[in-house]
C-alpha cells in the first residue's frame, strides 16, 4: 500500500519561480530514489480561519503564499530508504531553499483508502 509524505510551506510570493525550479530539482531526486509521484500546489484559495489555518500552522507572513506538497512512495520501507538517500545526496544538501524551512510542517501518512 502506498505511503505519502506531505508538507505545507510558506513561500515568499515573489519567489514563485525560484520555488518552482527548486521543486523540480527536488522532485527529480525523490523519483530517482524511489518516489512514484511528487506534486506541489501553489495556494490560490486558502482561507484564513477563526481558530487555526494553514497560515498559522507555518507562521506565514503577509507576503507569503501557502504551498501544499506531497510525495507518493510505493510503501513505507521504500520511503524510509529513499528519503535517507535523498537527504544524504550532495545535490539535495547543496540546494538553496527559496523559503524558510524551519516553518515547514511535514509528516508521513499511511494510506487508509483511495477512491
Amino acid at each position: 500500500m502506498s505511503y505519502i509524505d506531505g508538507c505545507v510551506i510558506a513561500v515568499p510570493t515573489s519567489n514563485k519561480n525560484s520555488y518552482f525550479e527548486h521543486a523540480q530539482l527536488a522532485a527529480a531526486l525523490f523519483k530517482e530514489h524511489g518516489a512514484i509521484r511528487v506534486a506541489d500546489y501553489w495556494g490560490s484559495d486558502v482561507p484564513h480561519g477563526e481558530t487555526t489555518d494553514f497560515f498559522r500552522a507555518v507562521q506565514a507572513k503577509q507576503d507569503e503564499t501557502i504551498v501544499f506538497s506531497w510525495i507518493e512512495w510505493p510503501d513505507k520501507p521504500t520511503r524510509d530508504t529513499g528519503m535517507q538517500k535523498v537527504m544524504d545526496d550532495p545535490r539535495m544538501q547543496d540546494m538553496t531553499m527559496p523559503f524558510d524551512g524551519k516553518r515547514m510542517i511535514f509528516g508521513g501518512f499511511e494510506q487508509l483508502w483511495d477512491v
